[in-house]
């Protein structure tokens, strides 16, 4: 079981979000994820600028196993993306809440927290999956 941080909520598809001071969040995929997926090779990141719809694929990341695509759980506009993971997908192995980040929204209509999970609820659904 990893320690998840408390700070995030958490999706169903197994991406994390991280408001940011500025009104943006960061978004990423939880350790879960990149652990079914095993070893990142590459990630497609989107361009900064455009506009994603929640629920819209945002990105994809591909293992040695598989080519996954990570969806938005918000809308908005694309205000930043981690460059060093197309140099770097690994970093989603190895810090996947830190410098394993891969976008950064300003979300268009706010965040609806009905549908995301908090650190414990998200422990229980992926205690759930691995029974």
């Amino acid at each position: 079981m990893t320690e998840l941080p408390g700070d995030l909520l958490y999706t169903e598809e197994h991406e994390w979000l991280r408001r940011e001071e500025d009104g943006s969040v960061t978004i990423g995929i939880t350790d879960h994820a990149q652990s079914a997926l095993g070893d990142l090779v590459y990630v497609e990141l989107p361009e900064v600028g455009i506009d994603v719809d929640q629920a819209g694929e945002m990105a994809v990341v591909e293992s040695v196993k598989a080519a996954s695509d990570v969806y938005a759980p918000i809308g908005g506009n694309i205000v930043a993306v981690n460059e060093a993971l197309a140099d770097d997908p690994e970093k989603i192995n190895t810090e996947p809440y830190d410098d394993g980040w891969i976008v950064r929204i300003q979300p268009s209509d706010g965040i609806d927290e009905g549908s995301l999970m908090s650190p414990d609820a998200y422990q229980e659904f992926i205690d759930a999956l691995d029974d």
